[in-house]
Formats: C-alpha cells, structure tokens, sequence
C-alpha cells in the first residue's frame, strides 16, 4: 500500500476502479474501501503479522470505566446554559480526565454530535476541576442513551463538495475568544467536521465569520488534495456556504477596508481561492446553518433537526459492530 502525501496516516491501494483505504491513529486502524475480498485480505495479513482485534462497544466500554454505566441518559452532549471555566474545587486526578478526554476525541471521529462538547473540555487538561468532569460525565451518559446513531452515507452519484462554515461571537467568557465550527460534504454525505476555539479576539462578528471561512477553505483543499491521491476527482469550484453576508462582502471583494486591515495576510487565503474560481461563496440563513452545531450547546428541536440534515440516523441494529 503507498502511503498518501498529504496525511501520513492514509495508506491506499489502487487497481482499476478499485480502492482500498486503510487509515491509523495511533494503534487503531480502520479499514475501508470498494473491494470487500481486498479489504478482507488486508486484515488477514495484519492479524498475521500482529495481536489484533476487532474494537466494539465503545461507549458502554467508556461508560463502565467511570461507573456511569447504570446512569441515566441524557438528552444532549452539553447543557445549552453550562459555562465552564477555571474557578472551582481542582479535580483530584487529572491523568483520569485526560485520558478520557482523548477516548472521546477519538470517538468524536465518527460522532459529530458530540464534537462541540468535546472540544469545550479538552480546553482544561492542564487543571481541570471537578465541574469539568461533570461535563465529562455528562457526555458518557448522553452517549450512553445513543449507542446506535451514526451518519448514513449514500451515494447520490456527484462529486460536489460543500461547506458549512460559522462561528459564535464573542465567544467564551474566558478571554472572548470565539468558537470556529465548519463540516464538510462531499457527495452529500459528511466526510470533516471541527469545532475550534479561534487564537486571537477579533472585533466584530463579521471578523470571527470571516476567520471561520479561511480555516474552512484550508479544510476544503486538503479534502480536494486527498481525493484526487485516491483517485477521486471532486468537482470544482466547491460551495462555501456562510451566514453573515459581511463576512461574504470581504471574501467576494478584495478591497481595503478600514474596519479589516488589522486582519492577518494569511487570512485572506479564501479571496485567492474565488479568484481561481476554486470555490464559490453563498449565503445561508441562521435557521439552516449546520455548522451551528459546532459553535455552540444546542437541545430539543432545533439539535434533533440539525442532526438529521447531517445524515445522522439512530440504527435499529448496533452500526458499531465488527465489521
């Protein structure tokens, strides 16, 4: 297998209209691709080669190693009013809570539902006090009443990738700092998603929208590069959709403007991309914005509805098994 040049930890195999993908974090390994006798023969040389096994359920085992397993379910990841900050009785093992936030940070790979909450708590690996692990605790047992959502992928036959890009302003009450979210489609089935506290305080919603849209855009080209290393080609330009329409303004025109020219060069990398027609920009109202999901807590209707518009389905069987 040839390993890809723009993700290290992609292998491939290419043969005629055939894929094999295999991709590692750390010592876990996910196999995938449209040739099931390949991907069958893969596996078999690794357990021939080393101890493996085939990881099941997940987050009963992530439940069980805290003593939630028996706790009730919750309805949403994060309350909506939970502020989490640095004030508080200091939790008295912090090497537990960081090696649990890094099980949820590799579950959040297939579970975009979680990944804003996630985010929030591995802000604090450094000190974290016990209403941290309450959040923490709090994720377990929302996981622990879904074990069985996922995305559904199907295949509406295009190539077209599309972004959601958005932000929260002004962001945590900490250092008011705001929260990049983004996830990105590609033939209509989600593929990337994020949620980032930004590194610098900007001065205007439109500053934190237009940031959002310059790591979005990173995120869309690294998704064109590793496509086409797969032998896919994505069709171009890709949609970037966003809901501040001055944030859109500055992207669309490379003008100065008084209230923007603090803003750093590398920025600006999203008007070199609509320049070269890479990608195009539109507007999407608040109410359909999916990145909302990652700039902040959200419950009830409006998370459920958000949710489905991801692809996100509750399987009547567990989608977590072996496959």
């Amino acid at each position: 297998m040839s390993t890809c040049k723009y993700d290290e930890s992609v292998f491939y195999k290419r043969y005629g209209v055939d894929v094999i993908l295999l991709v590692v974090y750390v010592d876990n390994i996910v196999i995938t691709g449209s040739d099931c006798v390949g991907i069958s023969s893969v596996k078999s040389f690794l357990q021939d080669q080393f101890h493996t096994k085939d990881l099941e359920k997940i987050c009963d085992g992530l439940a069980y190693g805290t003593g939630k397993l028996g706790s009730k379910p919750c309805n949403a990841p994060m309350a909506p009013n939970v502020q989490l900050t640095h004030d508080g009785k200091l939790f008295d093992s912090p090497e537990r809570y960081r090696r649990l936030v890094g099980k949820l940070n590799y579950l959040r790979v297939t579970r975009p539902n979680i990944t804003f909450a996630v985010s929030k708590v591995s802000q604090f690996m450094q000190n974290p006090i016990v209403h941290h692990w309450e959040a923490l605790e709090h994720i377990l047992c929302y996981l622990k009443g879904a074990p069985r959502r996922g995305i559904l992928y199907s295949n509406h036959k295009h190539t077209r990738v599309e972004c959601f890009s958005d932000s929260d302003w002004p962001g945590s009450k900490i250092n008011r700092r705001s929260t990049t979210g983004y996830c990105v489609f590609v033939d209509g089935n989600l593929v990337s998603w994020n949620s980032k506290e930004q590194n610098v305080v900007s001065l205007s919603s439109a500053e934190v929208e237009y940031r959002a849209m310059a790591r979005s855009m990173c995120e869309i080209m690294w998704i064109f590069h590793i496509l086409k290393k797969i032998g896919i080609e994505a069709s171009i330009p890709a949609k970037l959709w966003c809901d501040n329409q001055a944030a859109l303004h500055i992207a669309m025109n490379p003008k100065f403007y008084e209230r923007t020219k603090h803003i750093e060069a590398n920025y600006h990398f999203v008007r070199d991309k609509v320049r070269d027609e890479l990608i195009t920009t539109g507007y999407m109202n608040s109410e359909d914005q999916l990145g909302d999901l990652f700039t902040k807590a959200l419950m009830g209707i409006r998370m459920n509805y958000l949710w489905n518009k991801l692809g996100m389905i509750t399987s009547m069987i567990n989608i977590y098994d072996p496959a």
